[in-house]
């Protein structure tokens, strides 16, 4: 479903700033496969989901989506393909617009939209039934504007919006980091909810390493740009945040000074 192939990138090549952020990486994802990533900062994980969104080009390499190559497409051309939910509430989602207005611009997801933005009864009645699973009380806020919401009710929004259309591709790039723990727990809930029941090839970026642990089927740790370790399900279900630590001290110049990876 998706497949990188060798993708490099470097920033600034050639300069004294020169940083090589994605290095020779290989990863392929099943159709319903969900990787979790882990890593410190500047592993590489947020470059790589950007890199497959289209919002930076790769260097060498290639990338395909549902067996086709999607390297030379923008990330307008890619959108068809992939939902994505930011770190930040506040930027999955229009804030001036409603909640129903949200959710049909969210059904447009890929392609050409009219100025108009048109919810008629029977999408009406569809945001009700796909806000209901969201336990929020939302269904009841149709025409509620999105900016009054709270930053756990945005991101849940934002959850559902990005699934909505059943992408081939689920983009989480740390979309619990910003949210305190209660609501990170209800987040994480959701997602669980819905890629299980929509059956979502997800790739979800996270520093927090028991959220790591507890979804997915699969665990994905980088360093350097590079990845150290990719365990599948049954061996994931071994693993503890103890000995993912224990791996990463022993990685050769791997230093565990990064806070937020120990979440």
């Amino acid at each position: 479903m998706l497949t990188l192939q060798n993708v490099t990138k470097t920033f600034f090549p050639g300069t004294v700033n020169e940083r090589v952020a994605i290095s020779d990486v290989s990863l392929h994802l099943e159709a319903g496969d969900f990787v979790t990533v882990i890593g410190s900062n500047g592993a590489g994980k947020s470059t790589m989901l950007n890199i497959i969104s289209g919002k930076i080009p790769l260097d060498s390499g290639d990338l395909h989506i549902d067996g086709k190559s999607v390297r030379n497409l923008k990330d307008y051309q890619r959108a068809k393909y992939i939902g994505r939910v930011f770190q930040d509430p506040m930027a999955g989602t229009a804030p001036d617009l409603t909640i129903e207005q949200n959710l049909a611009l969210a059904l447009k997801r890929g392609q050409r939209r009219l100025f108009r933005i048109a919810v008629t009864n029977s999408r009406r009645e569809k945001f009700t039934e796909e806000l209901k699973t969201l336990e929020l009380g939302l269904e009841g806020r149709l025409k509620m504007r999105v900016g009054l919401l709270s930053g756990g009710q945005r991101q849940a929004l934002s959850l559902l919006m990005a699934s909505f259309t059943q992408p081939a591709i689920l983009l989480l790039d740390e979309h619990t980091a910003a949210l305190d723990p209660q609501r990170a727990a209800l987040v994480t809930k959701l997602t669980k909810t819905l890629v299980e029941r929509d059956h979502l090839t997800t790739l979800m970026v996270t520093h927090n390493m028991e959220q790591a642990l507890q979804v997915g089927n699969r665990l994905v740790m980088m360093h350097e740009g590079r990845i150290l370790l990719d365990v599948k399900e049954d061996e994931k279900k071994k693993l503890t945040v103890p000995k993912l630590l224990e791996f990463f001290a022993q990685v050769k110049g791997a230093q565990l000074d990064d806070r937020a990876m120990l979440g």
